[in-house]
């Protein structure tokens, strides 16, 4: 009887341990409603936790993480107006990061201000995402993102290694093309930059480089400074010939727009320690593909007023 007890309790932690080391996300979630007068605060403190749980508990690879390998990335919703009852809409951001090698520095790799996020929300009601069928938009999107962000840290560490996780962005744009008009985000026409533009931009083989770019930048570039900052920041810079090959293709993309979002202070900071020429060639990149960031550019020949990695 006392074996079996043991062999029960040595399954049980087994089984815990398993458990803690499943889910892939160290999601911080936050639910503003400030802006929607005389609403019990209550139940977006409930939503703020539920969709926590959703984030955080459910496993979204067949992969197992250890505590220090869970992606830090955080959603914050801000709800702006009650559209009935139990439905709201709002803007959602969105960002992750991710920790280069040998380092403390925390890189940025999205940073996406969804402004067309629209929900329902009942306190104490289930929260669940079904695949290939889902009917709810709060899970659609929350979803979404989740493979968005996964997909994204994979391809930063192995090239086009978020293929899987995009796919299954995809999958849900697609489910999510019957939802009422009122229900926007996921429809072609209706914005450049929504979530249907968004997974399109990333798998569409035209724009191949911007991953190859992701990749480069960050597993050839940030993770190898920490052995030789030059020879980092050098693939940094090829890297964004990459960006420039995008640019140039199609000047209004999603994912062009998005990688500046992310990286433009960072890319300040690096190159502000770099040598003159490397500086000049870097500029004129950034200057032709993000030119709403000019004047943030030309701090990288003034490192005295930037910050250091």
């Amino acid at each position: 009887m006392i074996k079996m007890k043991l062999l029960f309790t040595i399954v049980w932690i087994l089984v815990s341990v398993f458990s803690l080391k499943a889910q892939e996300l160290r999601c911080n979630i936050s639910v503003n409603a400030s802006k929607i007068p005389g609403v019990n605060a209550e139940i977006f403190r409930s939503m703020q936790m539920d969709l926590y749980d959703f984030m955080n508990n459910r496993k979204w690879t067949n992969h197992s993480y250890g505590s220090n390998e869970k992606i830090e990335c955080s959603i914050n919703i801000q709800l702006n107006r009650q559209i009935s009852g139990d439905e709201y809409e709002g803007i959602l951001t969105v960002q992750s990061k991710r920790t280069a090698y040998n380092s403390s520095f925390k890189t940025t790799i999205l940073n996406i201000r969804d402004e067309y996020f629209r929900c329902n929300y009942r306190e104490y009601q289930a929260i669940e995402f079904v695949e290939n069928g889902n009917k709810d938009n709060l899970t659609s999107v929350l979803a979404f993102y989740a493979y968005i962000i996964l997909g994204f840290d994979y391809d930063t560490y192995s090239l086009n290694g978020g293929t899987e996780y995009f796919e299954k962005a995809r999958q849900i744009v697609n489910d999510s093309q019957n939802y009422p008009n009122s229900v926007k985000g996921w429809k072609a026409f209706e914005s450049d930059y929504n979530r249907y533009w968004l997974v399109d931009n990333i798998l569409n083989s035209s724009y191949s480089a911007f991953r190859e770019c992701m990749y480069i930048y960050h597993r050839k570039g940030l993770d190898a400074m920490a052995e030789s900052v030059e020879g980092g920041r050098a693939e940094i810079a090829e890297s964004l010939r990459l960006i420039q090959k995008v640019f140039r293709a199609r000047s209004r993309l999603y994912i062009t727009q998005l990688f500046f979002d992310a990286k433009s202070n960072e890319l300040v900071s690096i190159f502000s320690q770099s040598y003159s020429d490397e500086q000049n060639r870097v500029i004129l990149i950034l200057k032709e593909c993000d030119p709403s960031n000019a004047s943030k550019y030309d701090r990288i020949k003034q490192p005295e007023t930037t910050n250091q990695l």
